[in-house]
Order: C-alpha cells, then structure tokens, then sequence
C-alpha cells in the first residue's frame, strides 16, 4: 500500500487555483544534527492630461500583488543522507532565525517536514489514514493544541495532538510507527519528535498535504 522512500522531495502547493507544497524525504538512523549552511512591489501611475480649463483627477496608482513573505522561500533542506525508515526522524534547528512555521505532508513519501523561515528543521516519515478513512488532502490550520489528548471516538493516547479538522483528523505522536499500520485519517509520528513539532507551533500554523507535489530548494511555499 507504501511506496519505499529512496529520495528527498519537498512538495509545494499553490493554494486558491491549484494545490499544494510538501515535504517529502528519506532517511534512516537516529536524529542528527545537520549544519547547513521580493521584489518590491512596482507602483504604476498613470497620468492623463487634462482639457483646457477642466481638472480631471488623477487615476489611483496601480500596485502590483504583493510577493509571498519571505519565509515561505524554502532556503535549506535537511541533509539526509540514508533513506528514511518508519520511527526515525531528524531535527536541527541551529543557526535558522525565527519566523513563520510550514509544516508539510506528502502521503505519497510518507514524510512529514516541518519549516521556520524557510529552513527545514524536522523531517520524520509518517503513518497516516488509508482506505475506508483517508487523511485528507488540502492546506488545514491548527486549531488546537493538546500534549495530553485521548481519542473521544477511540479511547487511544494521541499525545503531543495537533488538530487539522473538526472531526478529529490531527497530528500526533504514535508510538505504533511502522508501514503497516495505518490510522482513523490522523497523521502519526515519532512521539519525540511530535513533542519537537509541538514546541514550535503555534495556533493558526498551516498544514500542508498533499500527494506526490514536488518542489526544488528556492521554490516557494504558499499557503493562503
């Protein structure tokens, strides 16, 4: 039902008209630490010349759409060097500035990278819902928060919970992280690294997911 993950990919979506950005990458080992290394918007205004002895105002000056921030430009990807196994993860977040949190689902990968200004700090590979209850694709934001939550519908320990939707699909840690299970649609990872994505979030972060988009490093990561 799983693709074998052999490379890094970062997906990206475009939101409004078409979709979607998303990490996706491969790795294996325990977490390492990695040392990795707008235009302005034009205004146009147009002038038009009056007839004699009549005033006509001048037209409100055109300014052009402004760019997406800045740190939604991916600028680093974590360097991976081993494909990337279920219950593994990587995490380094020295040297990268603060500024505004991406966090990225490729189902197709069965990765999940988490951004801070555009520098991929965390990487971990996912479990997520299939068949009869599908982790949703689209761009969710986070509503809630929960280092203790436990499943109203499935009595089950959902620690470190980061909801998406309003019928229960989240992030979370799952201490059952392996290519064969599968979950009611949430997405499950490591459970120390869902303690490390939880310390860096906030609510009202984006969430990504999408299936198989890929982007290269310098792209940008939209989410409206």
């Amino acid at each position: 039902m799983r693709r074998t993950m052999t490379t890094r990919a970062i997906a990206f979506a475009v939101l409004g008209g078409s979709a979607v950005l998303i990490g996706g990458l491969a790795l294996s080992g325990s977490p390492v630490k990695v040392r990795a290394t707008e235009t302005p918007a034009r205004v146009v205004s147009a002038k038009v010349a009056p007839p004699a002895r009549e005033v006509v105002p001048k037209p409100a000056p055109i300014t052009a759409a402004a760019e997406p921030d800045e740190g939604y430009v991916v600028k680093r990807v974590l360097d991976v060097p081993e494909p990337l196994r279920h219950g593994a993860y990587y995490w380094d977040t020295e040297g990268v500035p603060e500024g505004p949190i991406v966090i990225t689902v490729d189902l197709v990968a069965q990765t999940l990278s988490i951004f801070r200004a555009g520098y991929e700090i965390g990487t971990a590979a996912v479990i997520y819902g299939a068949d009869e209850k599908p982790t949703p694709l689209g761009v969710f934001k986070i509503t809630q928060k929960d280092a203790h939550h436990v499943s109203n519908l499935y009595g089950a320990p959902m620690p470190y919970m980061l909801r998406l939707t309003n019928d229960g699909v989240s992030i979370h840690g799952s201490a059952l992280m392996d290519g064969k299970y599968a979950t009611h649609g949430c997405v499950g990872v490591p459970t120390a690294f869902a303690k490390l994505i939880f310390g860096q979030v906030k609510l009202g972060d984006r969430v990504i997911v999408t299936s198989g988009e890929m982007l290269e490093r310098g792209g940008r990561i939209t989410a409206a």
